[in-house]
């Protein structure tokens, strides 16, 4: 046990490759991904269904090229997957637990302060 957290290990495969990661890595890349809009407004689409990119970016209103880095990060992160279907790519979710997960984070109770931001809040040292 390290800094008071128990030390979990989580299978995650990327492409080949298979690494360990800890708990904490695993939910680090999960609050990176959710850090920017875009790539929360595509998780909440690829939640409701796989998707093609053309269709994708008509869906969220940028351009392909913006849509094609925000996905990048996503598969980085380990939270999509991209499946080749003929001469296409269809982008999915890479776990379905991963949609629960966004349903249980947006119906989450946050408590706040109502006269104040998180970028405040960071700016003393919070968040």
């Amino acid at each position: 046990m390290r800094s008071g957290f128990p030390e979990f290990r989580i299978l995650c495969i990327v492409g080949v490759v298979l690494t360990l990661t800890t708990e904490i890595d695993v939910l680090t890349r999960f609050g990176r991904a959710l850090a920017d809009p875009i790539r929360c407004r595509l998780l909440l689409a690829l939640r409701e269904a796989p998707a093609h990119p053309a269709d994708l970016a008509e869906t969220l209103g940028i351009s392909r090229t913006r849509l094609s880095n925000h996905l990048a990060c996503l598969r980085d992160c380990g939270l999509v997957v991209a499946v080749p279907v003929g001469r296409r790519t269809r982008y999915e979710l890479a776990d379905p637990r991963l949609g629960h997960a966004l349903d249980d984070l947006r119906t989450a109770v946050v408590a706040v302060e109502t006269d104040r931001t998180c970028a405040e809040a960071d700016e003393k040292g919070c968040c």
